[in-house]
């Protein structure tokens, strides 16, 4: 049994630059069991082909395992958080075949390339606001306004709510690390949440969470629980992605004006620039929990029974067996089949969705504020507490 080197995953350290600990770890003890902040022990899996067959594995199983990461009090059955824990990301087939199914013909190729004109609309919108500003903080500006406009729209929230939700959820994917403030924020979310749905329910729309309001009360293939709790992995996962893929892509370049203007000169690097942001620096550090549900050999470790397992999806991508240069971020990468938006049946159904807003807000960005430049130091960013998320909680830039 493999431990860790007591590493305070909370260190502001550790979480400004983790790469160096998950790389010895990857050289010394790719499969390790470690306590996390949360005071759980887990198996992290931190090899690139450990973790691709570990995210497939059927025996690590989803089912409950959800609540073991989120916080202790959603362990109780009747607490704030056992409403919000019966998503996709949460159960095993056939109840994720059945969850998946109901919303991913909102999400197909076709559909969110209809969003195109929208998504650019609202970043210019965005855009225009910093007009003759010298300085702001692109996520508070940019990076987080863009994507949770566009998922409130879809789903058919208001999006004037977002500074409240916002707050909820920073506090929520931090877990742990939120201590006092945890159970409030899940009270607060879940009560939001079946406002929104009372208020659907009486006045219905075009809107996603019209049609899954209908699903739940005419066809009776969603439960009450299951409807929230989609909801939720819905507005979280609909947005908190790209603002990280926006924000840790943006200040990647920025800590780099060579490769800030090399793609300023070469757009058609673009497509390959993003994917290689969701390697390098991706705005999802590990998997949510799995469970064993039996004995499972993970690269030479036998994981027992019973036990937790957390793929460390920030490793795995800087696994140097796998990409070549790994520590180095290249814009032209081609062969860079990451692992930033997992792999295997809870694959991430907004990918495509995230690469649309992510091209959309670096043309505009390129485009619109060419002399666009880090208005601190590097080393004095800051980035978000939490296991789960990437990304930073402010990105000071000067625009002219």
């Amino acid at each position: 049994m493999s431990q860790d080197a007591q590493i305070d995953f909370t260190d502001p350290a550790f979480q400004a630059d983790p790469h160096p600990v998950y790389a010895q770890w990857r050289r010394t003890g790719p499969v390790r069991r470690t306590r996390l902040p949360s005071g759980v022990h887990a198996w992290l899996i931190t090899r690139y082909e450990d973790a691709r067959r570990a995210l497939a594995d059927p025996r690590l199983s989803k089912e409950s395992a959800f609540s073991i990461g989120s916080s202790r009090t959603a362990n109780r059955a009747d607490g704030p958080a056992a409403v919000l824990s019966r998503h996709m990301l949460a159960v095993d087939p056939p109840d994720h075949t059945r969850l998946r199914r109901l919303v991913s013909a909102a999400f197909t190729v076709r559909r969110i390339e209809a969003l195109r004109p929208r998504i650019a609309e609202i970043t210019h919108d965005l855009l225009d606001a910093l007009e003759g500003r010298e300085r702001a903080d692109l996520i508070d500006a940019f990076a987080f306004p863009l994507p949770i406009q566009v998922i409130c729209e879809l789903l058919g929230v208001p999006a004037e709510d977002r500074d409240a939700f916002r707050e909820w959820s920073n506090v929520i994917v931090a877990g742990a690390q939120s201590g006092d403030r945890l159970e409030p924020a899940i009270r607060a979310m879940v009560g939001y949440i079946l406002g929104q749905i009372a208020q659907r329910r009486a006045h219905p729309g075009e809107d996603l969470l019209s049609g899954l309001i209908q699903v739940r009360d005419a066809e009776d293939r969603l439960t009450e629980a299951e409807l929230s709790a989609m909801v939720f992995l819905l507005l979280i996962a609909g947005h908190e992605t790209t603002v990280n893929l926006i924000g840790n892509g943006t200040c990647l370049l920025l800590r780099d004006r060579d490769q800030w203007e090399r793609l300023r000169a070469d757009r058609s690097l673009l497509p390959t620039a993003i994917e290689e942001f969701l390697r390098f620096e991706g705005p999802v550090e590990t998997s949510t929990f799995r469970v064993a549900t039996e004995d499972v050999e993970i690269g030479g470790v036998t994981v027992p029974a019973g036990d937790p397992v957390v793929v460390v999806l920030l490793s795995a991508n800087r696994d140097e067996e796998r990409f070549s240069g790994a520590d180095q971020m290249r814009l032209d990468r081609t062969l860079n089949a990451h692992l930033a938006f997992g792999h295997g049946i809870h694959y991430c159904l907004g990918a495509p969705l995230a690469r649309l807003e992510a091209q959309i807000a670096f043309t505009a960005l390129l485009d619109r504020h060419p002399g666009l430049s880090l208005a601190v130091a590097p080393e004095d960013l800051r980035w978000r507490p939490g296991q789960l998320l990437r990304g930073l909680e402010e990105l000071p830039v000067r625009l002219l």
